[in-house]
């Protein structure tokens, strides 16, 4: 039998929220958090559905009454932790393309408050030509003015009819972006000023850092879950354990959508800014900083690594010693979430392959690492080594073998270019120096002459002589001190 109201008593609400995006993130983590935000009392309102695009699953959603089964797996209190639970929030769908007149008769509910979005990155972008609203727009900007122009229209201007706009998609500065968009393209397709004021003053937006781990659904495990729960639900979605949710503060948003209330990893902050440095710098950084060092001694996967005794110190040294220095958050605050993420290294429930995060490795270097080495200069006045012990197995990692395995590197092909002729010219001349000199100048790959940082260029060579020399094992655990 099928998950449906037939054999669930699903509960049904004022709905208050409408949602752009139908996937497994939004499913795994905002949905569930409107869930908790009903189960404790904060919160009494359910949710509209639309599909941001022509081709979606609201209809699958439909068919089971907008109920699905949310499994959560990981590491909780250092402790396995494998639980499900049936969301019943989802109250209404729309494909627009379809039913566009129903998306627009939304837009003059007066109890409609919020709209959540997650349409990916993409999806928060200018379409300049997506200007014809006789049927639903191409973008999903284009869908959200043409609702708005709507209510607008359908509410006499009233200043108290706007609506809370919280975005989670992966792009910095996502509400603020998303505002803008919307007044340029009002500009563009001609609306007046009367209606731009409205569309600037009367609504509400902020924005959002999610941090959140959804396999979605579980294919090679689908049969032996289903026998578990003793019905058929197609729209299963896995999640691990640790979820956090930083919203910016925004008065209004605060006090109609109290989703920090609930008893959960939820916060709304004056900045979103350090805590996405602490994520880039400590969960993403610390992946990247592990993966040559962990890959180059023998290891294939991320929960090994922190396994094991020499490449578990090394990751946790990493980010005690050298990340969290460096970021302006409560110590408190980041002591807990370097031991979620580590928590999360060690989930039993996900295989995560190192080489699935080398992808790259010298931009996320880059983009992850860098910082926090300029950081760390800046407020020590000496060299994070471990942040340069990892440049240095980098730089041995694009030698392309580990033993006489070959490693399928995959990069910007003039960096693989660059690593390839300077490792041929140092199987010639064995001119260590000059190899390092000559990657680390390399103002494409790093943005800046690393070469340039007292110090910087012999410590990297010393860990490189080491590590060829040694072995990453042995070199490893001579940095260790072993």
């Amino acid at each position: 039998m099928e998950l449906s109201k037939k054999i669930y008593d699903k509960k049904y609400k004022k709905i208050k929220i409408m949602q752009f995006g139908e996937g497994n993130f939004l499913r795994a983590f905002v949905d569930w958090i409107i869930q908790k935000m009903n189960d404790t009392g904060v919160y009494d309102g359910h949710v509209v559905v639309v599909q941001p695009m022509e081709l979606g699953r609201v209809n699958d959603l439909k068919k089971q009454d907008g109920l699905y089964t949310l499994y959560l797996q990981g590491i909780d209190e250092g402790k396995p932790v494998r639980t499900h639970e049936v969301i019943d929030v989802l109250d209404d769908f729309i494909n627009p393309f379809l039913e566009y007149d129903k998306y627009l008769k939304y837009a003059e509910s007066e109890d409609l408050e919020v709209v959540i979005s997650n349409t990916t990155e993409a999806g928060i972008a200018l379409d300049k030509n997506d200007l014809d609203y006789s049927k639903a727009p191409i973008s999903f900007p284009g869908k959200v003015l043409a609702f708005l122009f709507h209510r607008y229209e359908f509410f006499k201007g009233d200043m108290n009819k706007g609506l809370a706009f919280i975005p989670c998609e992966l792009i910095d500065n996502n509400g603020e972006e998303l505002h803008r968009i919307l007044l340029e393209l009002a500009a563009l397709k001609g609306y007046d000023e009367k209606f731009i004021n409205w569309l600037d003053k009367a609504n509400h937006f902020t924005s959002t850092l999610v941090d959140r781990i959804v396999p979605g659904y579980p294919r090679d495990e689908i049969e032996a879950i289903t026998k578990e729960l003793g019905y058929v639900d197609s729209s299963i979605v896995k999640g691990e354990i640790f979820h956090l949710w930083v919203l910016k503060k925004e008065a209004y948003i605060e006090k109609i959508f109290p989703c920090d209330k609930a008893n959960l990893h939820v916060i709304y902050a004056d900045s979103i800014k350090p805590y996405k440095e602490r994520k880039v710098k400590i969960l993403n950084g610390t992946h990247t900083a592990i993966v040559p060092v962990s890959y180059l001694y023998g290891i294939d996967t991320v929960r090994e690594t922190i396994e094991n005794k020499d490449l578990g110190r090394f990751a946790k040294e990493f980010i005690y010693e050298e990340v969290i220095p460096t970021i302006n958050l409560p110590h408190d605050e980041m002591v807990f979430f370097a031991e979620s993420v580590l928590e999360r290294y060690l989930n039993p429930y996900v295989r995560h392959e190192l080489m699935s995060i080398a992808l790259n490795s010298v931009s996320k270097y880059k983009a992850r690492i860098l910082k926090t080495v300029h950081d760390y200069i800046s407020l020590k006045g000496s060299l994070p080594t471990h942040a340069l012990f990892s440049l240095a197995a980098l730089i041995y990692f694009y030698r392309g073998k580990r033993n006489e395995e070959v490693i399928a590197l995959k990069d910007d092909q003039s960096y693989l270019d660059t690593f390839k002729s300077c490792w041929e010219k140092y199987d010639e001349d064995k001119d260590l120096t000059k190899l390092v000199k000559t990657i680390l100048q390399d103002k494409t790959m790093w943005g800046e002459d690393l070469t340039l940082i007292p110090h910087f260029e012999k410590t990297v060579t010393d860990y490189l002589n080491k590590q060829i020399d040694l072995g990453m094992k042995l070199a490893l655990q001579e940095f260790l001190g072993k």
